[in-house]
């Protein structure tokens, strides 16, 4: 819970980031919320696709920290921060050029495409920064350290909402005020990690520089971890463009739900989080009992916080979508997807406290080859979504229970099957 607990704060900042702007876009219209929620989806998925920065470095820090190699660990995690860097230069100038022709994918009318152009086209300036927070977090993570990330993503997430109330209504920006807030807010979070992680340098003796083997490693170790990140964006994708599809009310409906979900998704990773820490140190010093143990505990913790979590969320339900969009009509519209929501909320808690474990263990390659089985039985599921489950507040409801409770279904039970083995259980400093 030491671990656990600061990790909570520092994991919902991203959707929080999100959420900010989506609150505040909202009151300007569904077309700008609709336009966000492409934008959203494909920033999130290009970030999501590069979290094994911090996925593949947490685990290998701890391990050596575990082994009583923190100068090595320190290493490690730095030459991650220079890798982000690099991919993080290239994925934006990529992004910039590309951009109109990743929103016109969606088939979206006309006003929602100018306005997800503006939005993503700014936001990809902020890439950059966004993975190496990835990667410091991770170094933090490995050194059993949640807190200060704690206290760089409060620090964060109060400029980005400062500064985007001020540019979209105070500036009159729109929503390009919530993307620079959102920009600047990222850069300022990564001046922050990199004297942090500079003082950890220093103190151990770990050198800053970019080591050719530690980046080689660090990309490698991430290559199984990326498929693996891969095919829960495009479980994501898909979805978005089964809503797109069904209308732009359905579309800005579900793109409320995905936030929620994502904030939901991030409160029950924190586990996630101090499971991947604790794992790897347990298998860094060969404490196998320690990491049984730490499985049980927080697979308690991870299905009784998604029970306490969608509780509550059933309750806010009816009035959940005033807070986005203003709108009574768009929140009747959204209100039974969040009870469908609610209903798969302990599922994923269980998902992701198994997923945590693993992770932490390196058993990344299953982690990707199930990957795409779990794809594999969404599919059906979403193309029978819209093919028969129509409009409005039904249709977006069954998209809603094809991923939160058909696709969970399908990860839970190929992470349990692993968990309940040994296979994963590899010992030592690597």
């Amino acid at each position: 819970m030491r671990l656990a607990v600061p990790a909570l704060g520092a994991l919902i900042a991203e959707p929080l980031f999100l959420l900010t702007d989506s609150a505040l876009v909202g009151h300007l219209g569904l077309a700008p919320l609709a336009g966000l929620g492409i934008a959203s989806v494909v920033l999130q998925t290009i970030i999501g696709l590069m979290v094994f920065l911090a996925y593949a470095t947490t685990p290998a820090v701890a391990r050596r920290l575990g082994a009583g190699d923190e100068r090595g660990g320190v290493s490690v995690g730095i030459d991650g921060m220079w890798l982000a860097l690099g991919l993080g230069v290239v994925l934006a100038a990529a992004g910039a050029v590309l951009t109109p022709a990743l929103v016109s994918l969606f088939g979206a009318e006309p006003a929602v495409v100018e306005q997800a152009t503006t939005y993503l086209s700014i936001s990809m300036l902020g890439l950059p920064a966004m993975l190496i927070v990835f990667a410091a977090t991770g170094v933090l993570r490995g050194l059993q350290d949640t807190r200060t990330p704690l206290v760089v993503a409060v620090g964060g997430f109060g400029a980005n909402a400062a500064l985007n109330a001020v540019l979209i209504y105070g500036a009159g920006w729109g929503i390009a005020g919530a993307a620079w807030g959102t920009v600047i807010a990222q850069w300022g979070m990564v001046a922050a990690y990199v004297a942090v992680v500079l003082h950890h340098a220093r103190r151990t003796g770990a050198t800053i520089r970019p080591q050719r083997d530690g980046i080689r490693g660090s990309a490698l170790s991430g290559g199984w971890l990326l498929l693996r990140t891969a095919s829960l964006r495009a479980a994501l994708l898909i979805a978005t463009v089964v809503a797109t599809g069904i209308g732009t009310a359905e579309l800005a409906g579900f793109h409320v739900v995905l936030t929620i979900f994502s904030t939901l998704a991030f409160a029950l990773d924190a586990l996630a989080i101090a499971a991947q820490a604790l794992v790897g140190k347990g298998l860094g010093a060969a404490d196998v009992d320690f990491v049984r143990a730490v499985l049980r505990r927080c697979l308690v913790w991870g299905v009784g916080g998604g029970v306490a979590l969608g509780a509550l969320l059933a309750a806010a339900s009816p009035v959940a979508g005033l807070v986005f969009t203003g709108s009574p009509d768009a929140a009747a519209l959204i209100a039974p997807s969040l009870v469908v929501l609610a209903v798969g909320t302990p599922l994923a808690g269980y998902v992701f406290v198994l997923d945590g474990v693993l992770i932490g263990a390196g058993d990344a390659r299953y982690l990707a080859l199930t990957g795409l089985v779990n794809l594999a039985v969404f599919v059906p599921l979403a193309l029978a979504t819209a093919t028969w489950a129509g409009g409005g507040v039904a249709g977006l409801a069954w998209l809603t229970a094809a991923f939160a409770i058909g696709y969970m279904a399908a990860r839970a039970t190929t992470l349990g099957l692993r968990a309940r083995g040994s296979a994963w259980q590899r010992t030592g400093a690597a």
